[in-house]
């Protein structure tokens, strides 16, 4: 097969990632309908020296699957059920000493978690590594039965997406959601279940366009590349990127290979450049850090914009993809995905364009194994409808996510929240006064 058909094949696949649709099921999971006795703590996770915030970092509940990430602030908001208040918590981030702490010794709010960098040896710092870094992705790729959980599981997870124009929030819509996750071993695709939805939404800000990311939080668990790695990497494609050796680093305080690639020169399609993690023991990929090859724009924008008015020009500006994963008794697991879209509309006429962001974000916050193989009904599956901003209910409810851990909004987001509590407020007692 050509390189142009084997191309437009890939192609094919990645606007599928972007342009699933699914729709609510009635869910009856177990996992997720329990109600459980918890203690939050919240509080941000720091460099010791810089005092500057630390970002995604991870903090997870000793010998339990309960965890969190923080947010662009370095903020955390971490719910710890009761039985568990006696364990100690883990706080792990690229390059830094990871960090155990007694929950016990956790303020309920305001803590300070202080981390150290990890001082690299300079033999360490130089590459001791494979001459070959596109074979040893390849082998890391290869591996996910050995390394990656080998059985079924059911993964709460949250979910968030973001649209701003500019600076402005215009759409925020979360989610608690079920995933169906197959082994690392199996072809066969997760499923997803939609637990709890919020949103809110001001297309005043929005020009003309309604802005909508359709595919909800498919878009981020198909960043899983170790479970879905036909979206980037193909046996085919491999030989489409330059691959070579960044300087090493160290993760949970093991030696983390750096693996730096981009596309070939020669190679005029839209693919990626980014880095990637691989512990040097055993040849996992821990974190993958990378983002799409936009020079040609208008073939990156046919990727992503499924409609758009006749009188405006869309062309995507940015488009990046984070995942992390995480680690339990010798086993990996998707932890956490990032998707950045970045998008200008040029309108005719008008003297000013547009730039709008959509950002897109998923953690695992707890995890069981399913042990029935037991999966959702079709009937309860997110479906080919579902565009999340358009199905959520909105931020009326105080109590709405329970036990469950989010990712703590960023400033902006919580005063965009609050904002929308006080107008309902406001409505729900005119209306009142009107009843009178």
């Amino acid at each position: 097969m050509s390189q142009k058909n084997n191309f437009s094949t890939r192609l094919h696949t990645v606007k599928y990632v972007f342009l699933l649709l699914f729709s609510i099921g009635t869910v009856t999971n177990t996992m997720l309908a329990q109600t459980v006795d918890y203690t939050e703590y919240t509080g941000e996770v720091l460099d010791t020296d810089s005092k500057k915030p630390l970002i995604f970092a991870t903090l997870t509940v000793e010998n339990t699957n309960v965890s969190t990430i923080t947010n662009s602030e370095g903020q955390f908001s971490l719910k710890v059920p009761k039985e568990y208040t006696e364990n100690n918590v883990t706080i792990a981030f690229l390059g830094y000493k990871t960090k155990q702490i007694a929950i016990s010794e956790l303020d309920e709010e305001k803590n300070k978690i202080y981390m150290t960098e990890f001082a690299m040896a300079l033999s360490e710092a130089r590459i001791d590594a494979p001459n070959d870094a596109e074979k040893l992705v390849f082998e890391t790729l290869n591996r996910k039965g050995d390394n990656y959980l080998d059985e079924s599981t059911v993964m709460t997870a949250f979910y968030r997406e973001t649209i701003k124009k500019r600076r402005t929030n215009v759409s925020l819509s979360e989610a608690v959601v079920n995933i169906y996750k197959t082994p690392y071993s199996s072809k066969k695709t997760d499923a997803l279940e939609l637990y709890k939805a919020r949103k809110s939404t001001d297309y005043t800000k929005l020009d003309t366009v309604a802005l909508k990311l359709q595919g909800g939080p498919f878009n981020t668990l198909f960043v899983d590349m170790v479970k879905y790695p036909d979206y980037i990497f193909t046996p085919e494609t491999l030989a489409y990127y330059d691959f070579s050796f960044d300087t090493s680093t160290r993760v949970n305080d093991q030696l983390i290979y750096v693996i730096e690639f981009k596309q070939k020169p020669e190679i005029i399609d839209p693919l990626y450049n980014g880095k990637l993690y691989i512990d040097a023991e055993n040849k996992i990929l821990t974190r993958a850090i990378y983002s799409l090859n936009i020079t040609d724009k208008r073939l990156a924008s046919q990727m992503f914009v499924r409609k758009k008015p006749r009188n405006a020009e869309v062309w995507p500006t940015e488009v990046s993809y984070r995942v992390d994963y995480r680690e339990k008794n010798g086993k990996w697991y998707y932890g956490y995905s990032n998707v950045l879209l970045e998008f200008k509309i040029d309108w005719d006429k008008r003297l000013f364009n547009s730039i709008y962001s959509m950002n897109c974000e998923m953690a695992i916050t707890d995890w069981e194994r399913n042990t029935n193989e037991s999966y959702p009904k079709y009937k309860d599956r997110m479906k080919s409808s579902i565009i999340l901003s358009d199905e959520a209910i909105g931020f009326a409810d105080p109590d709405f996510w329970g036990e469950y851990n989010i990712i703590e909004p960023e400033k902006s987001i919580e005063s965009a929240i609050k904002k929308i509590q006080r107008q309902l407020r406001k409505n729900k007692s005119t209306s009142g006064a009107t009843a009178r």
